[in-house]
C-alpha cells in the first residue's frame, strides 16, 4: 500500500468532519465559538484567540507540509538516499530564528491583552462578590448603589433538575438575583470566598476571577450593550459545583438609577447613607424590617416563607423529601434535633458544624428566614417537635 492511499482515508475522515462542524454552526450559531464579546477586554481575547488559532495553523500546515513532501518524495522505494551532514551553522540559525520571531509575534498582542485584563485603576462603580457553597452575595462598595448588599441563589426550578419537569432555556443558568450595573461604566469585581476557591466567569463580559478564602483579587469590565450575560463558577468546588450560575443585567444609567433606589428602599437603606445593608435572606428578598424581625409571625406564615428559602437554600443536600444523603448529608425527617428543642438546630444553622460539609448562615440568612426554614423543618416529613414554631426573637437572642 503507498503512502498516498493510506493518507486518503484520514483526508476523508477530517473532511467528513469539517463538514460535521460546519452544519453544526449553520444549525446552532456560536456552539463551537466564543459568546459574542461585549466588553473592549472581551473583544481582545476573542481577537486574540482567533489570531494565535492563525499562527498556530500556518506553523502546522507549513511543517506537516515540508514533513510529508519529505517522506513522499524521499522514500526509500523511489531510491533516494539520506543525506549525511550535521553542524549545519545557516540551518540552526534559521530554526532558532524563525521560532523567536514567531513567539515575540504571539507574545506581543497577549501582553497587551493581560495588561488591560489587570488595569482595574478608576473604576466608576466597585462590587464585591464572595463565594459561598454554592451561591453568590454581591456588595456594592464603591458609586451609586454603595450599601446594597444581597445574595443570589439557583432558581431553576427542583424538579426540572431532578424531576421529570421539562427543562427551561435557561436551565443552571437563572439566579433569584441578578447583579445589575450600568452600560458602558468601568466596573470593578473584588472576589473571595467564604469556604473553598471558586471562580466568577462571565464569558461575554471577559471576565474569569478565582474567588480564594483569606484573599482579595480583582477584574474589571465594562460592557458596551445592555442585556443579560450569564456565567458560571468555574472552579471545582463541591458536589454542587454546577449549582453556582451567575446572572449579570446591563441596562442604562436611568434604569440603573430606579434599581439602586428601589433596593435601597427594599432594603432599608436611607437615601445617602454610606452603610453595609443586613444580609438578606436565601431568597434574596431584601432584609426585613426591624419590626418585621420582632413580631410574633403564624406558623403558616412561617411555613411557607420557609420552604422557599429551603428550596434556595437547603434542598440540594438534605433534598426536598427531608431524606438527605447519608452520612455527608443527615436526613432531616425524623432527625433528632429537629424534633428536640429548638436551641440545638438554631445554633448549627446559625454556626454550622465543624468537621462537616454543615456551613454557618448566621451572615447570610436574617433572623426571620432562619426562624421560618427551621419552623418548616419542624413541621414537614412527619416530623412531631416538642416546639413547632420558632419565632425571629428566638433566633436574635441565640446570635448573642
Amino acid at each position: 500500500m503507498t503512502i498516498k492511499s493510506r493518507l486518503l482515508p484520514v483526508a476523508g475522515f477530517a473532511l467528513a468532519l469539517l463538514s460535521n462542524v460546519v452544519c453544526a454552526q449553520q444549525i446552532q450559531p456560536n456552539k463551537h465559538d466564543f459568546q459574542p464579546p461585549v466588553t473592549p477586554v472581551a473583544r481582545e481575547i476573542y481577537d486574540l484567540h482567533y489570531l494565535m488559532l492563525a499562527i498556530v495553523l500556518v506553523v502546522f500546515v507549513g511543517v506537516f507540509s515540508v514533513m510529508f513532501y519529505s517522506v513522499f518524495k524521499h522514500r526509500k522505494s523511489v531510491g533516494a538516499k539520506a543525506e549525511q551532514f550535521h553542524e549545519n551553522t545557516t540551518v540552526e540559525i534559521i530554526w532558532t530564528i524563525i521560532p523567536f520571531l514567531i513567539l515575540v509575534g504571539m507574545a506581543w498582542p497577549a501582553t497587551k491583552a493581560v495588561l488591560a485584563i489587570k488595569d482595574t485603576s478608576a473604576p466608576d462603580i466597585t462590587i464585591k462578590v464572595t463565594g459561598y457553597q454554592w451561591k453568590w452575595s454581591y456588595d456594592y462598595v464603591k458609586g451609586e448603589g454603595e450599601g446594597i448588599r444581597f445574595f443570589a441563589n439557583l432558581s431553576t426550578p427542583y424538579e426540572q433538575i431532578y424531576g421529570d419537569a421539562p427543562k427551561g432555556p435557561y436551565y443552571l443558568l437563572e439566579t433569584d438575583n441578578e447583579l445589575v450595573v450600568p452600560v458602558n461604566k468601568k466596573i470593578r469585581i473584588i472576589t473571595t470566598a467564604n469556604d473553598v476557591i471558586h471562580s466568577w466567569w462571565v464569558p461575554a463580559l471577559g471576565v474569569k476571577q478565582d474567588a480564594i478564602p483569606g484573599f482579595v483579587r480583582d477584574t474589571w469590565f465594562m460592557a458596551e450593550k445592555e442585556g443579560v450575560y450569564r456565567g458560571q463558577c468555574a472552579e471545582l468546588c463541591g458536589k454542587d459545583h454546577a449549582f453556582m450560575p451567575i446572572v449579570v443585567r446591563v441596562v442604562s444609567q436611568d434604569e440603573y438609577s430606579d434599581w439602586v433606589a428601589k433596593k435601597r428602599e427594599e432594603l432599608g437603606i436611607k437615601p445617602g447613607a454610606q452603610v453595609a445593608a443586613a444580609a438578606p435572606g436565601a431568597t434574596g428578598a431584601a432584609a426585613p424590617a426591624a419590626e418585621e424581625a420582632i413580631k410574633e409571625w403564624s406558623k403558616e406564615d412561617l411555613v411557607a416563607r420557609g420552604e422557599k428559602i429551603y428550596g434556595a437554600t437547603c434542598v440540594a443536600c438534605h433534598q426536598a423529601n427531608g431524606q438527605g444523603m447519608p452520612p455527608a448529608f443527615p436526613p432531616l425527617a425524623g432527625s433528632a434535633i429537629v424534633n428536640g428543642p429548638p436551641g440545638p438546630q438554631i445554633d448549627i444553622v446559625l454556626n454550622g458544624k465543624p468537621g462537616t460539609a454543615m456551613q454557618a448562615f448566621g451572615a447570610q440568612l436574617s433572623d426571620t428566614d432562619i426562624a421560618a426554614v427551621i419552623t418548616y423543618t419542624r413541621n414537614s416529613w412527619g416530623n412531631k417537635p416538642s416546639a413547632s414554631v420558632v419565632q425571629p426573637a428566638d433566633v436574635k437572642a441565640a446570635r448573642k
